[in-house]
């Protein structure tokens, strides 16, 4: 199948695709080209980059699930399953600069049909190697194949970057990512309904609901999917951004928010049972309610590209950090007062606004290349797309030193307090670092975002 734009001017001739899907002409800040066909590609090319990229989330938060099956004929501590989920966030923030790379080396849909393709490792090894008995060796391997899923949100950002023109940057990115996102709480919705209809017996039932998926997603991208010519003009972009000091400093803020969205999401469940060991004594009751933040915070991402497309996305992600302290606050309080219904409320809120402040980070971005480089376009879009990919990377570590920050918190004091603490430390910093590099006066009259 190839895709084909209908002629927008004599001087300006029509996409034309070559063989493979390829597009050689994309010009979305055309609005002739755009709403003569630009569109429909677009939207069709999104579409199957969400599905791709939600199951790839599905798999690679997989053991936020898989931990909640390892009860006690398994005979692994808290600590060694706080380990288990910090593996593949580990595995998969390393994933995310090389599949950035891998778009303008292969073509955004050529590597969309690779990286869905393997995430059938993880899934089938999972489907059928967890059970008691099992070394803890062995789970730590399986849990690393699972890190796949996580370079899928880079290379997936990347190339939705390239299809949309700036004006809709931010609701393009929120949408990708929030449907990628919503791969958490799904497989956790998956791992609910496996605990609450055969029990915690049979984990592997929950990867193997995704091996078909995985086949649908890889199928999807190859017939529906198309590559861009001009990304193959775009391999030095990451060697550029990484001289760019914007581009570290949105690395910390991408920490703060996406850091704090998928450690939370991959840590909620072993939190409840050891904060609250009384109440939540079975797995299948922590699991009805580890959805619900991971689900919210997805949703609302979308709406963070939104509100920064209006009012700016550092003035979104300046409030945003306000809130996330002050949410981290009412979890603290709450985790002391031994308040569950109160510590409910903070954890969630604490979602809700690491999904917000994902979509106003990543609107950031290209407005940033876009101020500095407005005379070269070309440039622009070639630096901010490989920000994306380093901020991606870097935040995902985020989640790493989440479930760490947990581990360490459990061994050394019994409960997360210290946890929460660092948390409220580390969003009082992105405060600081986004209104001395963005808002103060002397910082808009360079960039205004």
């Amino acid at each position: 199948m190839t895709a084909t734009l209908p002629t927008v001017s004599p001087a300006r001739p029509d996409a034309k695709s070559l063989k493979g899907h390829w597009i050689d002409d994309w010009r979305p800040e055309d609005p002739e080209f755009w709403d003569n066909g630009g569109k429909q590609i677009a939207k069709r090319n999104l579409i199957f980059s969400i599905f791709s990229e939600h199951i790839g989330f599905s798999v690679w938060s997989l053991w936020s699930v898989m931990v909640l099956f390892l009860g006690p004929a398994y005979g692994f501590d808290p600590a060694q399953k706080f380990l288990l989920t910090a593996v593949p966030t580990l595995v998969g923030a390393a994933l995310r600069i090389p599949y950035t790379f891998a778009v303008a080396r292969f073509g955004g849909r050529n590597w969309t049909i690779i990286s869905a393709s393997l995430l059938l490792i993880p899934s089938i090894t999972a489907a059928f190697m967890i059970e008691p008995g099992v070394d803890y060796s062995t789970l730590l391997i399986l849990a690393a194949l699972a890190g796949v899923g996580g370079g899928n949100f880079a290379s997936s950002m990347a190339n939705i970057n390239a299809f949309y023109p700036d004006r809709l940057k931010g609701w393009a990115l929120g949408i990708n990512a929030g449907g990628g996102n919503i791969g958490v709480p799904a497989v956790q919705l998956v791992g609910l309904l496996v605990l609450a209809t055969v029990g915690a017996g049979s984990p592997g039932l929950v990867a193997g609901v995704y091996i078909p998926l995985i086949v649908i997603a890889a199928v999807g991208s190859a017939i529906y999917m198309d590559n861009l010519t001009q990304a193959r003009n775009e391999k030095r972009g990451m060697r550029d951004a990484t001289k760019e000091g914007h581009t570290w400093v949105m690395s910390v803020l991408y920490i703060g928010t996406f850091g704090s969205f998928i450690g939370f999401g991959f840590a909620f469940g072993q939190v409840l049972q050891v904060q609250f060991a009384d109440i939540f004594n079975t797995p299948v009751k922590a699991a009805y309610l580890t959805f619900i933040g991971p689900l919210l915070g997805s949703l609302i991402r979308p709406f963070g590209g939104a509100l920064a497309d209006r009012f700016g996305g550092s003035k979104v992600t300046f409030i945003n950090f306000i809130a996330m302290a002050a949410g981290a606050s009412i979890v603290l309080f709450a985790a002391q007062q031994r308040s569950l219904p109160l510590y409910l409320v903070g954890f969630i809120t604490l979602f809700i606004l690491s999904g917000l402040g994902n979509g106003s980070t990543y609107k950031m971005i290209p407005a940033i290349f876009k101020q500095k480089y407005a005379d070269d376009e070309h440039r622009a879009r070639r630096i901010s797309g490989a920000v994306i990919g380093i901020a991606g990377a870097i935040g995902a570590v985020g989640g790493v030193l989440v479930n760490l920050a947990f581990r360490q918190s459990f061994l050394t004091y019994k409960d997360a307090d210290a946890a929460y603490i660092a948390f409220i430390a580390f969003y009082a910093l992105c405060v600081l670092v986004t209104w001395v590099v963005y808002l103060r006066p002397a910082a808009r009259t360079k960039i205004a975002v």
